[in-house]
């Protein structure tokens, strides 16, 4: 099969223009600044590669768990995504505005003490009653916020399926956006501890709104998220995605002590190290969101378990492969593709897959590296030294061994246009470098 003949992007296009309007409805907040803040980096055209990974797994492997198929297709349709697992409705204290509408007053009622309700209401205290009477969401504790939206309404994507598209069920959508969003509020986190000016050619948001609302756009992300993510009815999906958001911060904490504590030569363990960065920050997401969307397509247990292997050795591979093509392109003034700009890494003291190939020929780039490229013109001279020797044809021969790889295990697979997908996936993953 020709290697162009399906376009990874067009094979799924239907369902990711759903996918704004979908993030759009888990992520209000009643605070003005904290909504906007929030929804501002999606309000961007990006690659959404995460997503198109998890809904193209989706694809590619849902029917293949047998029995255990069916079973979370029932459950998919006996149970809605944003169903509450908590009964009390003044409990969660979570208003989202997209989707219950605009917060009444005295909804949330906190000039008053927690009461749990009783048979003998009526004979409680003057000062009991007349506080219940006066507030009463205060007196029963199950009252439900109304819902301007049904929890169980299906989304108009939930009702797209053809003979030659695969069901995508709705936890595996949700499961999309939610990835969205830990990228995301990673995103937020990592412009602040950059000082990055610019995202996505425009403002980043640390520059637009302060880095105090970013970081705590960020962090409200991650909660909502959360909620989303327990809420799909899988321990073992909350399991993965949980060790995500802990495999970033180890990622970025691992950055900090690179530029902080640089080697004083290359080695194996140094090149290692920068590799174990490069999972923890880009490719674990991206492997363990798509071992979840097998794990919701009910594909688990000892028949199912090579199939959940394979889409995490694919994401994997993909993702480390991903990120490989970026550190070469910071290099590569044909072809900018979106970053900061030419020597970003540099610039912010980070010595990358090129730069490190290239310091086992060109000794000069010590000094500039342990210094993290601090002084005038350093950024520069690494440049020009990056380029007299072989780290971007080293970097990129890596990023295609791994790419290759991910080809490999998807493969396995049966074949299916989803699975093409992946495979070309995998192509454009390193034909960016052109």
């Amino acid at each position: 099969m020709p290697k162009s003949a399906y376009d990874p992007l067009s094979a799924i296009t239907e369902e990711l223009s759903h996918l704004k309007s979908s993030l759009f409805k888990l992520l209000g907040s009643s605070h003005p600044s904290l909504d906007t803040v929030a929804k501002y980096y999606f309000q961007a055209e990006g690659k959404h590669i995460r997503p198109l990974l998890v809904l193209l797994m989706a694809q590619a492997t849902n029917g293949l768990g047998g029995r255990s198929w069916q079973k979370a297709r029932e459950d998919n349709w006996r149970r809605g995504v944003d169903d509450s697992l908590t009964s009390q409705g003044g409990v969660l204290n979570d208003w989202n505005p997209e989707s219950m509408g605009p917060e009444p007053e005295g909804s949330m009622v906190f000039a008053e003490p927690f009461r749990l309700p009783s048979a003998s209401t009526s004979t409680t205290s003057t000062s009991t009653s007349s506080a219940s009477s006066h507030h009463p969401h205060v007196r029963s504790l199950h009252h439900q916020p109304h819902m301007a939206q049904s929890s169980s309404s299906i989304d108009p994507i939930d009702t797209i399926e053809t003979s030659d598209r695969p069901e995508i069920l709705p936890t595996q959508r949700r499961l999309a956006s939610i990835t969205e969003m830990i990228h995301v509020a990673s995103l937020l986190h990592d412009d602040v501890i950059d000082s990055s000016p610019l995202r996505r050619g425009t403002p980043s948001a640390p520059n637009a709104f302060g880095n105090k609302l970013s970081i705590l756009s960020g962090d409200f992300l991650l909660g909502r998220a959360s909620v989303a993510l327990a809420r799909l009815g899988s321990r073992e999906v909350v399991e993965l995605l949980a060790t995500v958001i802990a495999n970033l911060v180890e990622g970025e904490v691992m950055q900090l002590k690179a530029t902080t504590e640089p080697e004083e030569a290359p080695t194996k363990k140094g090149f290692e190290e920068y590799m174990r960065k490069t999972y923890l920050k880009t490719a674990s997401l991206m492997a363990k969101s798509a071992r979840a969307a097998v794990i919701l397509g009910g594909c688990g247990g000892r028949d199912g378990e090579w199939v959940k292997d394979v889409a995490y050795g694919y994401g994997r591979n993909l993702g480390i492969a991903f990120q490989l093509v970026d550190d070469a392109l910071d290099f590569n003034p044909a072809a900018a593709m979106g970053k900061p700009g030419l020597g970003a890494d540099l610039s912010l003291g980070l010595a990358t897959a090129p730069a490190l190939f290239a310091w086992e020929t060109q000794p000069d780039l010590g000094p500039l590296i342990r210094r993290r490229f601090s002084e005038p013109g350093d950024v520069e001279h690494a440049r020009q030294l990056v380029s007299q020797s072989d780290g971007i044809e080293r970097t990129i021969d890596l990023a295609r061994m791994f790419a290759r790889e991910a080809k490999t295990l998807v493969g396995m697979l049966p074949e299916t246009k989803a699975r093409e997908a992946l495979i070309g996936l995998a192509d454009k993953a390193v034909e960016r470098l052109k």
